[in-house]
């Protein structure tokens, strides 16, 4: 008899765009979260912020299947900042990016862009970032 290896998706979850940056790790049934105060001195080192996340989990990069990016509503910095980062993963890690809105996120519950995922609601590699005025 032999093993088949399931393989597991791992999906990162990204939202710059509350009062706390969100970082949400999904891999199988395991999940990680990680929140840190949305402020200048954060987005200085955001690239950080994120690595230092991924290693504290044991997650390598090369193994994320997916990001999901919010694309605002949301002050202009903090949403640029993590929307150029997460494009420069993707070219560089062949990541798929999908982003979404503050809007399509009801009571704080993540796992709902799984569902809009299957449903065709969130469109690949197309990021519309949407500002606050």
């Amino acid at each position: 008899m032999s093993l088949i290896k399931k393989n597991i998706m791992t999906s990162f979850i990204i939202d710059t765009t509350g009062e706390k940056i969100f970082l949400k790790i999904i891999s199988g049934d395991k999940e990680y979260i990680n929140n840190n105060n949305n402020c200048r001195e954060n987005f200085d080192k955001f690239v950080k912020i994120i690595f230092s996340f991924l290693e504290q989990n044991n997650i390598n990069l090369s193994k994320i299947d997916n990001i999901f990016i919010n694309q605002g509503p949301g002050q202009y910095t903090s949403i640029r900042s993590a929307i150029s980062i997460v494009k420069a993963l993707k070219i560089s890690k062949k990541i798929n990016i999908y982003g979404y809105y503050s809007t399509q996120i009801i009571n704080n519950n993540y796992d709902i862009l799984f569902n809009l995922l299957k449903e065709g609601r969130l469109t690949k590699n197309f990021i519309q970032p949407q500002y606050s005025n």
